[in-house]
């Protein structure tokens, strides 16, 4: 079938980065090139995830049809969509609207970086060790990376904290972009990372929790 794999559309809050608590559009992308220990969407990862077919118009119509301007395109990895730069350019055609594409770290980026608007921000994880996914890291997504975009980590335990110190020093990243630090839901408690983080003194890495998991069941979908 020709068209992009969506396997959700919907509204609802951004549980997490710069626009965390806002209103947003989802659309959710089947297909994923990594399998963390942890995912927790990895039913849309897999190609047997039912999905709808949809073309870079419809997709464009649906989200303009919600009323909502935040848009989040994310999996699944949305950076291994065959359209994806068609998606992207008729998106960001429209200064109506702000595009956060969550993306994996294992897709490389430079090319999207120098061409894409303003208005499209990347929110780039960084797989560390826990995630059994860190030697598929792109590292040049995060030299080349824009101060309007995001680097994630995801971190299970103190040795992946360990590793986000070293990578924020390697790339300089809270020099150039936001940075964020999430738990790993339910390996380790955010209280951990608050004293970590005062311990190395991690000026500009700022703590974020999956706020969706809090208000909805943590595996509920849809949300």
């Amino acid at each position: 079938m020709n068209g992009f794999s969506v396997v959700e559309k919907f509204i609802s809050i951004n549980g997490e980065s710069r626009r965390a608590g806002e209103l947003a559009v989802f659309v959710r992308f089947r297909g994923c090139n990594l399998r963390c220990n942890y995912c927790d969407t990895l039913w849309a990862c897999v190609d047997t995830a039912e999905c709808e077919y949809m073309s870079v118009q419809e997709i464009y119509e649906y989200i303009k049809s919600t009323g909502i301007k935040n848009v989040t395109l994310t999996g699944g990895e949305p950076m291994l969509q065959k359209d994806i730069k068609e998606l992207l350019k008729l998106l960001g055609g429209d200064r109506n609207l702000r595009i956060e594409v969550e993306t994996n770290g294992a897709v490389l980026l430079d090319e999207y970086y120098r061409t894409v608007p303003e208005n499209i921000s990347f929110t780039v994880d960084y797989k560390c060790p826990g995630s059994g996914m860190e030697k598929l890291m792109c590292l040049r997504n995060f030299e080349e990376i824009r101060e309007l975009d995001t680097v994630k980590f995801v971190v299970s335990d103190r040795n992946d904290l360990d590793c986000m110190v070293k990578i924020i020093d390697t790339y300089r990243l809270t020099e150039k972009c936001m940075v964020y630090v999430s738990a790993v839901f339910g390996r380790i408690e955010p209280q951990e990372i608050v004293e970590y983080m005062t311990e190395h003194k991690l000026n500009d890495v700022r703590l974020q929790l999956q706020m969706h998991k809090f208000i909805w069941d943590p595996d509920k979908r849809g949300v």
